[in-house]
């Protein structure tokens, strides 16, 4: 029986938006290193005021009940809780609940392939705060990998997304997400390190 399609690896919705947000992706990293949070503890406080601000901006989609059906497990993946806990760690204050993101359901995808793919270029990130002194039992929770790895958790969230039936129209909106998503964290990152 011939195939009715290509296979996933060859043309995937992730494949492509790795390639259609590989400049803004590219420019957050840089952006991140140019601010030197694991300089110090200060410094590396700033940067889990970043992180409150983005991923807390993120809440109302991982509890959105039909982003959970098309993605089982979904609500169990935010990492908020854990950058609020690492802020307690420190001994700071929490900051005021960040204002919710507003997307359309594909855009909301593209939203959270950045957040769950930044959890994969979290090793970098995670090995940093150990100089620090932090760890995943202390401060630097929300980077600690993925009880599964960081690896398995990855290739799952990825197969899921590709696996979803999304028209043209829909698979643009998901790209327009992604990129959105990295404009906001370069917006976040700018706002906390300009002070």
């Amino acid at each position: 029986m011939p195939a009715l399609s290509t296979p996933l690896s060859q043309d995937s919705r992730c494949k492509r938006l790795k390639a259609s947000s590989s400049r803004e992706h590219d420019s957050v990293d840089a952006l991140v290193m140019a601010a030197r949070p694991f300089e110090d503890r200060e410094r590396y406080a700033r940067f889990l005021h970043v992180q409150h601000r983005f991923h807390g901006s993120l809440l109302s989609l991982y509890h959105d009940e039909q982003l959970n059906q098309r993605l089982p497990g979904l609500l169990q993946l935010s990492r908020f809780e854990a950058v609020e806990t690492d802020l307690r760690d420190l001994g700071l204050a929490l900051p005021p609940a960040p204002a919710q993101v507003s997307a359309s359901p594909a855009q909301a995808l593209g939203w959270l392939y950045c957040s769950e793919g930044s959890n994969l270029g979290a090793a970098f990130l995670f090995k940093q705060t150990q100089q620090l002194g932090l760890d995943g039992n202390q401060g630097a929770r929300h980077l600690a990998p993925h009880p599964d790895g960081r690896a398995l958790h990855w290739r799952e969230f990825v197969a899921k997304l590709d696996g979803l039936a999304l028209d043209a129209e829909q698979d643009a909106q998901v790209v327009a997400g992604a990129i959105a998503a990295f404009d906001s964290y370069r917006a976040h990152l700018r706002a906390v390190f300009a002070g």
